[in-house]
């Protein structure tokens, strides 16, 4: 998986910010990457601290940019962009204030068209990270709201064995236009990792075979998703067993065009997101990499706190190849 994304970023190198420029996860990740020749990064924060941090932890970063937030010569035009798009809400003083931070400091860079993407939170909260991209990136035209999805990778014989879980981190109870929306950004990110994706709208149900409320809402989520002029196929709602298995496929779902083939699988809510990315990952030996944002204008990737270099080195492959 990896081999082939490092091979189209090195066609078309772009550049990536990195929130905690000091933090030696970063650096590890940020001096392998420049020296593999994969991405630009971006360090944000003093130089000196980060030199500083770069010797002790001995990985090298020259050649590799750093900017200081807090001596940036372009401070004023990023402040004026800022006060517009935040009108009526932050005024000069609090977007100068808040562009002292690295978070919304780099986000600002992302939306300026200075750097392709953000990665950050190895230090920040989850909504450190995501409030700014929804302050200042936004979503995309037509989207209402930022969802995220899971890689699941496991290496096989017959080479790599990949599917994409969503949502499992970001929305607790979508409803029905925001499975739609989830669904549809999910299958966007399959394609970006070479999977050509068949959506499952998951349930306790398949076909109609059980009732409630959640088996409506994945039901009339599914038929909605159909009414559109889509380039992937997509069913439900539909038992993970119906929507992963051939032989059970057959038996509760005969004729589906994705029932037994799935690969892109939308969960009804965040309990059975989660739930399930960690089983396939606990038990079933599958490495999950995420959570990725989608529905964002801009490629903007949050990490967990307690990550270390390798998961930093590829969430940043991940986030730059993502559009």
């Amino acid at each position: 998986m990896f081999e082939n994304l490092i091979t189209k970023l090195k066609a078309d190198k772009r550049k990536l910010v990195f929130t905690e420029g000091s933090d030696p996860r970063i650096l590890e990740a940020a001096s392998r990457l420049h020296k593999d020749g994969i991405l630009a990064p971006v360090l944000l924060g003093n130089p000196d601290e980060i030199a500083g941090a770069a010797k002790e932890c001995g990985w090298p970063i020259d050649g590799i940019e750093i900017i200081d937030p807090l001596n940036y010569a372009g401070i004023d035009a990023m402040v004026a962009q800022m006060v517009e798009l935040r009108k009526g809400k932050m005024d000069e003083i609090t977007c100068r204030a808040a562009l002292s931070k690295a978070n919304y400091f780099g986000t600002m860079l992302v939306k300026m068209g200075y750097a392709h993407g953000l990665l950050g939170g190895a230090t920040y909260s989850t909504a450190d990270t995501v409030r700014p991209a929804l302050q200042l990136v936004k979503t995309r035209p037509g989207n209402k709201i930022v969802s995220s999805c899971f890689i699941m990778r496991r290496s096989t014989a017959n080479g790599d064995e990949k599917y994409v879980l969503a949502d499992c981190a970001i929305n607790i109870t979508p409803n029905e236009d925001e499975l739609v929306e989830i669904a549809v950004e999910t299958a966007r990110s399959a394609k970006a990792f070479s999977i050509e994706p068949k959506v499952a709208m998951l349930s306790y149900s398949t076909l109609g075979s059980g009732k409630g409320e959640s088996v409506d809402k994945m039901h009339n989520a599914t038929e909605k998703l159909k009414a559109m002029n889509l380039d992937f196929p997509v069913d439900g709602e539909l038992q993970f067993d119906a929507a992963f298995s051939p032989e059970v496929a057959q038996i509760k779902a005969s004729g589906s065009p994705v029932a037994g083939q799935a690969n892109t699988f939308i969960f009804p809510d965040i309990n059975a997101g989660n739930i399930g990315y960690k089983i396939a990952q606990r038990l079933g030996g599958f490495e999950a990499f995420g959570p990725i944002l989608q529905g964002l204008n801009a490629p903007i990737n949050d990490l967990s706190r307690g990550c270390n270099a390798e998961e930093v080195y590829k969430m940043a492959i991940i986030t730059a190849v993502l559009k």
